[in-house]
């Protein structure tokens, strides 16, 4: 019998069992009465269940029925299940970031604020997403790498980069008052992310390594860039004249006899990003205590150890920053 039909009999048969035998037996002052109102009592209860069951179960099929009619469209999702046991990263980059930081008047070359605004929110990716181990940003992008054992959204490539992107780009938003006080945000930020799986502890090194190296590459040259700008007079195409073909010794030179800085004295933080760690860190809160015998509470200080995502400055393409953190590429992570 089709669906439809079997509703539709068990919502009859529901029916009456509720409206007929309901006012099918007489209402007596006397015994009989009070007995016949039980037995009736317990007929209708188990003809309702019964009906209930019925009910569900063409409830249950019609659904079925339904799915199994669409559900064929799955068949045209890609399978991007991550290789297992390997290192998960996931990267962001800014879109567009060069005409945002102008229109948002960015100070060049490094901006602390904005700097300062990417590691809060890679933080609270971290708080969220608890399965990454370590992270690392510079200028405008943050690398994040998962545990190797993580079964995080079954470990689907598109879960991870859409879970960081859509938390990092909200983050943005809602902590960029805390940061540009007085500059308010024109228009939202975009980034665009990618995943890359690595296979073994080495490729993972080498992979954070090469960001640090970019983050050095490209602050030397943003810091004589804008030197050469802002206290020489030079325009934007003038300057990129006098630095083309020029190497590292060349521009820290220039840095040094033209505008007498020293490029080993700039900001860690500029020359080499942030590195965001998990680390036991004691915050002290203030509570109110009140003791039995005390009418009033008493304010005390209370300290309490939490784990949180710490930023660090300092270099990791040597193994000194590895072997102080073995944790991190711990197989067990």
């Amino acid at each position: 019998m089709p669906t439809s039909t079997l509703a539709r009999a068990a919502m009859k048969r529901h029916r009456n069992f509720r409206g007929g035998t309901l006012w099918s037996f007489p209402f007596r002052g006397d015994g009989g009465g009070a007995g016949m109102w039980a037995a009736s009592n317990i007929k209708i209860r188990d003809c309702l269940a019964s009906t209930s069951v019925t009910l569900k179960r063409c409830l249950k099929l019609g659904a079925t029925m339904a799915k199994s009619k669409f559900e064929y469209v799955r068949d045209f999702e890609a399978d991007d299940t991550c290789l297992a046991h390997c290192w998960v990263v996931v990267r962001l980059d800014g879109r567009n970031f060069h005409r945002f930081s102008e229109k948002h008047n960015f100070v060049k070359p490094n901006d602390s604020r904005a700097l300062h605004l990417m590691t809060k929110c890679a933080q609270t990716v971290m708080e969220e997403l608890e399965d990454i181990v370590i992270a690392y940003g510079q200028s405008d992008e943050y690398s994040f790498v998962f545990k190797r054992k993580s079964n995080w959204f079954k470990r689907r490539a598109s879960k991870f980069m859409t879970h960081v992107a859509s938390q990092f780009a909200s983050s943005y938003v809602f902590y960029w008052q805390h940061y540009f006080e007085d500059q308010p945000l024109l228009y939202p930020p975009g980034f665009d992310g990618r995943v890359v799986v690595y296979p073994n502890n080495q490729t993972l090194k080498d992979y954070l390594s090469w960001r640090q190296a970019d983050c050095h590459i490209n602050n030397l040259y943003n810091t004589v860039f804008w030197a050469l700008v802002q206290q020489s007079g030079l325009t934007p195409v003038q300057a990129q004249a006098r630095l083309q073909g020029t190497l590292a010794a060349d521009k820290n030179e220039i840095l040094f006899s033209e505008f007498n800085i020293n490029y080993n004295n700039e900001p860690m933080m500029y020359r080499k990003g942030t590195v965001l760690i998990w680390q036991k860190v004691d915050e002290v809160t203030t509570k109110e205590v009140k003791l039995p015998a005390e009418m009033e509470g008493k304010k005390m200080a209370v300290t309490r150890t939490r784990t949180k995502p710490v930023p660090l400055h300092c270099d990791i393409i040597g193994e000194a920053f590895w072997k102080d953190h073995p944790e991190i590429l711990d197989e067990d992570s």
